[in-house]
């Protein structure tokens, strides 16, 4: 019975946002509760849990998205994601401009969490595809694949960082096998996706206050060197942090490593640098900078919220345990043990709509294969994560950060998200499956 009561959960959700056009937080905190009760919770107990959720994962986001906009907001009104846009298509030409965006993508993907890499990169799009008269979703699909694919599947995420840990797998080979895998899935998640639709449906409108196109002249636009180096401030941080828990986890560095690396840490630093190289050094006064900050808030705030909902909405389904009951059905199968993982992994992705959840809680099903079947515990974890990555929808955090940035409706974010994330999954899979029969 408890996967009946999260489909009517869906269902009811679906109603109340799609029919009833109620507003897409109230619904989620209205069906959390309700989902939370008929899986056998008291009501204060869902309440209890609806408000852990929705704190648990705005105490992880409100900062990372808070500064992530601030970053972008100066960048866009400063000309400096402009200067990055037009020296992009100027190096790639505009009938590759989708390419040198994924490929930015993948970069800062290694090192920058998703959420982090979407408010980063969102204002990117925006402006490269203005630049380059091409829908808006003919470069963000392609970026948004590649930072969930990333991910997913690379290390030091924290989704197969931990499952790593479970298999007792090499970060290293995890780490190239998780690149060799990854590249493919993006490639066909992303650019090769987006050409199965029209130009009209890759057509979206910006949400009001989180973008507004305006051109700059030569002389009004900083360097190119100083708006990349602002813009990757937090890639570079965070990266530097992983490199030295990699390299030396013993050091003294680590505890240094590790605060500068905190995502909110290195994105608040880059808005303080933000404010100098686009503001302040070129000749803007304080309140004008401050102003765009202040807009920048306004503009995603009820994004949080609605974001905060699908966390809310998440937790209501781990508290009533859920992933026990679909973990007791899968015990004692013979199932290859890759299949195996990446099966528990995806239907507890579906049920659940936490990656790292469905993760962990597959992997340590899935644990005791590795030693009776001798399989490659690197390609178990990129099983798992592969499994974890598979259609994320209105349970999901990461489904209403995309469509809310987007200004999707729910049937759009389905097609284009859901549909895309799945792929990532199952070319994932098959790239497990591959390196496992070269390997064996």
């Amino acid at each position: 019975m408890p996967i009946v009561y999260i489909c009517i959960g869906i269902a009811l959700l679906l109603l109340l946002m799609v029919v009833f056009k109620l507003n897409a937080f109230i619904s989620l905190i209205i069906v959390g509760v309700l989902v939370g009760i008929m899986e056998g919770m008291t009501p204060a107990e869902a309440m209890t849990s609806v408000t852990n959720g929705l704190g648990g994962t705005l105490g992880s986001l409100a900062l990372v998205i808070g500064f992530g906009g601030m970053l972008g907001k100066l960048m866009a009104d400063s000309g400096g994601a402009q200067r990055i846009a037009t020296t992009l298509i100027r190096v790639f030409g505009r009938n590759r401009v989708q390419f040198a965006a994924v490929l930015t993508a993948i970069i800062v993907g290694i090192a920058l969490f998703f959420e982090t890499g979407v408010v980063v990169l969102i204002p990117l799009v925006f402006v490269i595809a203005a630049e380059a008269s091409v829908p808006i979703l003919y470069i963000g699909m392609p970026v948004i694949a590649a930072l969930i694919t990333m991910h997913g599947f690379v290390p030091p995420h924290p989704g197969p960082t931990a499952v790593a840990g479970i298999f007792h797998a090499n970060l290293g080979l995890t780490l190239l096998y998780g690149v060799i895998i990854a590249v493919p899935a993006v490639i066909l998640s992303g650019p090769m996706y987006t050409r199965l639709f029209k130009k009209e449906d890759l057509e979206v409108e910006i949400p009001k206050g989180l973008f507004t196109p305006k051109h700059f002249e030569e002389h009004e636009m900083p360097g190119f060197g100083i708006s990349v180096f602002t813009a990757l401030i937090p890639v570079i941080l965070i990266a530097f942090q992983a490199v030295v828990e990699i390299a030396t986890p013993d050091s003294s560095l680590v505890p240094t490593a590790q605060f500068l690396g905190n995502p909110g840490v290195a994105l608040l630093i880059a808005v303080i640098v933000a404010i100098f190289t686009f503001g302040l050094n070129r000749g803007k006064k304080m309140p004008e900078l401050m102003n765009s900050v202040s807009e920048s808030i306004a503009s995603i705030a009820m994004i949080l919220l609605i974001i905060g909902g699908g966390g809310a909405f998440k937790q209501v389904l781990i508290d009533s345990h859920v992933d026990k009951y679909v973990a007791n059905l899968m015990e004692g199968s013979s199932m290859s043990p890759l299949l195996l993982a990446w099966l528990i992994a995806a239907i507890l992705r579906v049920v659940l709509g936490s990656a790292t959840v469905a993760g962990m809680t597959a992997a340590g099903i899935a644990a005791p294969l590795v030693a009776a079947t001798h399989v490659s515990p690197e390609l178990m974890v990129l099983a798992t994560g592969a499994g974890s990555m598979t259609f994320s929808h209105v349970n999901d955090a990461g489904f209403w950060i995309y469509k809310e940035f987007f200004n999707l409706s729910i049937g759009k974010t389905i097609k284009t998200w859901s549909v895309m994330v799945t792929i990532a999954s199952l070319v994932g899979l098959a790239g497990v499956l591959i390196i496992n029969a070269l390997i064996s």
